[in-house]
């Protein structure tokens, strides 16, 4: 398990580091609003699990953890998880379970609303896509349009931060497989046309090692 320690966190597993984070969807009328839940898995980028309800809440948040701990296997003692300081990720009733099941958890600074720039881009990615709707109607049109987005996103969403490929494709070791078929084509086209490619041969992108929540400066990499 990737521990934290301060204000770094360096993840380098995927399915042990998870960011939770819980955004604002405008409800039918002025200042009416439903909850999306988020539970984010850092490495992979795949959305592990999501719900959306009519508040913020702690049982909401218990819930839906547990079912996502359930679902994906995630055995004791082996997770972080990074979440926000609003009210639900505070609450005794969230501390409490989290220990029970031994999970570490931090949460971002104090006043700095970009301490989880994996979730914020997340929502950026949710909330401009041309169909998101200004508001939503019902409860039940909101968990339409997410059910939908989700299922797209972690099957055909090719991320720029994962070397293009999708969050399923890095979550459940696929990457190395096509990293490798996308090379073998680029060589073939390097071979046929060589002069396409100016400088070198070339190359796919390349695939995350490890991902970082709040990287310490140089220095202090140094001083570690």
């Amino acid at each position: 398990m990737t521990s934290i320690s301060g204000r770094a966190s360096k993840l380098n597993h995927r399915g042990n580091n998870g960011a939770v984070t819980i955004t604002k969807l405008m409800g039918p009328v002025k200042w009416s609003y439903f909850y999306l839940y988020v539970i984010l898995d850092i490495f992979s980028r795949r959305v592990v699990g999501w719900r959306v309800e009519h508040a913020e809440s702690a049982i909401q948040f218990k819930a839906l953890f547990q079912d996502a701990m359930a679902k994906h296997g995630v055995p004791p003692d082996q997770l972080t998880l990074h979440a926000d300081r609003g009210g639900p990720m505070k609450a005794k009733a969230t501390a409490l379970m989290l220990a029970d099941l031994g999970v570490v958890k931090s949460h971002s600074r104090p006043h700095t609303s970009n301490d989880n720039p994996f979730s914020e881009a997340h929502f950026k990615t949710l909330k401009y896509q041309p169909e998101f709707p200004k508001r939503f109607q019902t409860i039940i049109e909101a968990r339409t349009f997410c059910r939908r987005f989700f299922a797209w996103y972690n099957e055909d969403h090719h991320h720029a931060g994962i070397g293009l490929m999708t969050p399923d494709q890095l979550h459940f070791g696929q990457a190395d497989a096509i990293h490798a078929a996308r090379q073998t084509a680029l060589d073939a086209a390097f071979l046929n046309t060589p002069e396409r490619f100016v400088r070198q041969r070339p190359k796919p992108p390349q695939i995350p090692t490890a991902v970082w929540i709040n990287p310490p400066k140089k220095t202090e990499q140094t001083q570690a």
